[in-house]
């Protein structure tokens, strides 16, 4: 079956994925996902945003989002024109794709695809936008280590989950290999750039079509919170997958083909 859908889609005109990963993860969360995609003969670039995968900079230095999409923006700036891209963000990595909606990008992107990820129209405003966006993973106990970069008389400059609770919380349904890889790869997140993250409504918040894809068993974003998103800004498409909140390992067949469909909506 899978083997139909890579022929169906190899069968289409090429399109270009970027893939944009969530917060302590990196590009190579997406090598399933990639594979995939190429091997259908599309185009996919997967980006490292600052402080994050194989870029070198500091997460406990990136004190904004602008700061810490960098990376996204100057892709988004190379692009030729008229060239558009069918944009994917997991997790945190929807406050990067609403970000460069709002801003000069919006004609560069065909679709915007929100995988397990918070979609806020004006980002991190009020009580409810973090009730609705915000991880509470309290019911397993004391997960976070922070760090603080500038001072421990300041507030944290980073934070990561910690190694015991990673696969517990991200990769239940995963498999051990995948889960083992990430617990490798996952470096602290520039948490004052996730809090921090606000958006001034531009002419594109609206004009790009939105495709939300729902994790049904996901212990970071819970289904009251994905669905609370969803109604406050509703995106043009909603789609739903039998996954933890990482299916890029747990459901990568799904998920592929939800982007094929995202990508032709």
């Amino acid at each position: 079956m899978m083997s139909d859908m890579i022929q169906s889609a190899a069968s289409s005109k090429q399109l270009h994925f970027v893939l944009v990963h969530g917060a302590s993860h990196g590009a190579w969360c997406w090598y399933r996902i990639r594979t995939l995609i190429e091997t259908s003969g599309h185009k996919v670039t997967c980006l490292d945003l600052k402080g994050s995968g194989i870029d070198p900079s500091d997460p406990n230095t990136i004190f904004t989002l602008a700061d810490y999409n960098q990376p996204l923006f100057t892709f988004l700036s190379s692009l030729p024109p008229n060239q558009k891209v069918i944009l994917v963000g997991h997790s945190a990595g929807g406050l990067s794709l609403t970000d460069v909606i709002h801003s000069r990008f919006a004609e560069k992107i065909h679709v915007a695809v929100y995988v397990a990820a918070n979609m806020l129209k004006y980002g991190f405003c009020t009580d409810q936008d973090f009730k609705d966006a915000a991880p509470d993973l309290s019911e397993y106990g004391d997960v976070n280590t922070y760090i603080y970069g500038s001072g421990p008389d300041q507030p944290p400059t980073s934070v990561i989950v910690k190694p015991e609770f990673q696969r517990q919380i991200f990769y239940d349904m995963s498999p051990i290999e995948d889960s083992i890889l990430a617990s490798m790869l996952l470096r602290p997140a520039p948490v004052r750039a996730f809090q921090g993250a606000k958006f001034v409504e531009g002419r594109g918040a609206d004009s790009v079509p939105r495709v939300y894809i729902k994790t049904m068993y996901d212990r970071v974003l819970k289904q009251e919170q994905q669905d609370a998103m969803i109604n406050r800004w509703p995106p043009s498409q909603v789609l739903c997958s039998e996954s933890d909140h990482s299916p890029f390992f747990s459901n990568p067949d799904v998920l592929f083909s939800f982007l094929i469909k995202a990508a032709n909506f």
